[in-house]
């Protein structure tokens, strides 16, 4: 048995060297992919995915065990207020306790009504070309223990209150919506891997109103004004608690501000790739922790500033925010803010991760955003 099984390894890895970018090589790719894209049965086991996230979302493994409900979309169709079975809405709504969600073929999802999800929900896009549009877009309202992956999002518009299906099956109220990619409410242990958002009415990703333990991976931010808010705004002071862990994404081409903008809260920002900016790639206000470590900037060449950060009433009393070991290319610089060295995300064991050096950023983001799967096992 234990020769059928190195065998089988032995051919495994011989046909994936031989499928055209099937799969980077183990020493290119970051912390994350190398825990489950090396695994050519991955399909078969798919929550394994759960052990792989780091930063401060940790390990997600309160989504897997055995009474998770195995829940698959058939149908991209959407009704806000009483969702068929089939759909997106109905397992992010409907469906009771731990829920992993996959789709059954590629599907382009026209929300009516923002979706939200609830608690020990996982979206899990691999293998398939999932696209979701609409109002609003996604939600994670009051909600603890949520995965999405492998998604394009994009074109995502505002909206005026109404009310829509929400976790557990009530119908809830919601105020003005302005039309963002992801927006996260209160919500705490979120990780967001491998998506590609772009072209939204007002940002793609908001972390805001207490949110926190949240990571942000291995996704495709482009074409875009506004990207990344952390933190609701200047007078939310229970932002001061949020934690978000922004690694290995690729923001751009054009992308104007916020990769992130961070308010009160801290963000440990590593090995992220940044094409240029207009604006400001790294900035914030009241007085939040930032650590930039081994990013790549690369300057626009022809218009936009050189200058990656941005800070707002930095003056009044100077926070930390600096630069460990990025690398800087056509003229990039940063200019840093507070004590070198006193903005550390002191993760715990289970957060905790390999920051790459910044020369390798452009080879560890290479597969950013929504995988491109293919129809065999390999990913």
């Amino acid at each position: 048995m234990a020769v059928l099984r190195h065998l089988f390894v032995v051919v495994s890895i011989a046909i994936l060297s031989f499928i055209p970018n099937a799969c980077l090589g183990a020493d290119k790719m970051n912390v994350i992919d190398q825990c489950w894209r090396l695994n050519p049965n991955w399909r078969r086991s798919r929550q394994q995915l759960a052990t792989c996230s780091v930063g401060f979302a940790g390990k997600m493994t309160n989504n897997v065990g055995k009474d998770v409900t195995l829940y698959k979309v058939t149908d991209p169709s959407d009704d806000p207020v009483n969702p068929k079975q089939g759909t997106l809405r109905y397992g992010a709504t409907m469906v009771k306790g731990k829920v992993w969600i996959t789709f059954k073929r590629n599907m382009n999802i026209k929300l009516e009504k923002p979706l939200l999800i609830s608690s020990y929900t996982a979206i899990d896009g691999r293998g398939v070309d999932v696209s979701i549009e609409g109002v609003g877009c996604l939600v994670v309202y009051k909600a603890t223990d949520v995965i999405i992956h492998s998604l394009k999002i994009h074109h995502c518009k505002s909206q005026g209150p109404s009310s829509v299906m929400g976790p557990d099956g009530k119908l809830m109220p919601l105020g003005q919506m302005d039309g963002d990619a992801i927006r996260l409410v209160t919500a705490s242990k979120v990780w967001i891997d491998h998506n590609t958002l772009y072209s939204c009415q007002d940002g793609l990703l908001d972390v805001t109103r207490g949110s926190t333990f949240v990571t942000v991976s291995n996704n495709w931010f482009r074409d875009q004004d506004k990207v990344m808010l952390l933190g609701h705004d200047d007078g939310f002071l229970r932002d001061k608690e949020m934690k978000v862990t922004v690694a290995f994404n690729h923001f751009g081409p054009n992308c104007n501000q916020r990769m992130p903008r961070v308010r009160h809260g801290y963000a440990h920002v590593a090995n992220n790739l940044y094409q240029g900016w207009e604006q400001y790639a790294i900035g914030g206000s009241m007085n939040p922790s930032i650590k930039s470590e081994s990013n790549h900037f690369i300057a626009p060449v022809e218009s936009g500033k050189k200058e990656v950060t941005w800070r707002n009433n930095a003056q009044s009393k100077p926070w930390n925010f600096y630069s460990v070991g990025d690398h800087f290319s056509n003229g990039a610089s940063f200019i840093q803010t507070g004590r070198r060295g006193t903005a550390k995300p002191n993760y715990n064991k289970e957060q905790t991760f390999r920051v790459g050096d910044a020369k390798t950023v452009q080879a560890m983001t290479s597969s950013a955003g929504a995988l491109r799967c293919s129809r065999t096992l390999t990913c």
